[in-house]
């Protein structure tokens, strides 16, 4: 990888409404240019749409929603599919499916999160859930988006998104 290359990244996590819809926004307002980031599920529900407390989280941290949809992660293992060089799983569910085989075998990873949505209580728990998990994805973000990824060997690569979950 050079210093001027773009690093694809993925986020998937099962029904793509929260999580990994936060992740793929998050990346992309806090990659700099470096990292494109996308999401997607392994069985994203019929009609399913991003989950509309992920979607007003994000607007209220200044963060864009534009493009943001729930999509399945077939998608991604297409021909005409861009070239993901990361995927991270952000589900235990997702986690331990057995997942397409994506083009050019990218660096894994899994970050776990607990789902916001099935948080309990009212609206301001559930939206306090899903602004504490935001918070939680962004600290791994700003960290893999520090590390010189010019400079990082797919492995190189692998292992240091894999020690960001330990933090």
């Amino acid at each position: 990888m050079t210093d001027t290359q773009t690093l694809n990244v993925l986020f998937l996590c099962t029904h793509n409404s929260a999580r990994s819809i936060l992740a793929e926004a998050l990346l992309n307002h806090v990659g700099r240019g470096k990292f494109k980031a996308y999401s997607a599920g392994s069985s994203p529900r019929e009609n399913q749409k991003p989950n509309p407390m992920a979607i007003a989280t994000l607007q209220k941290a200044g963060i864009s929603v534009e493009g943001l949809t729930s999509k399945s992660w077939d998608v991604f293992a297409m021909p005409e599919a861009p070239h993901m060089d990361l995927v991270i799983t952000v589900c235990d569910n997702a986690a331990g499916e057995v997942c397409p085989y994506w083009p050019g075998q990218p660096a894994t990873a899994h970050w776990g999160y607990a789902d916001p949505s099935e948080a309990l209580g009212g609206e301001a728990e559930k939206l306090e859930a899903f602004l504490q998990t935001m918070h939680l994805i962004k600290k791994r973000l700003e960290i893999l988006t520090s590390l010189p990824v010019g400079s990082l060997s797919k492995m190189a690569l692998e292992n240091s998104v894999r020690e960001l979950a330990k933090k």
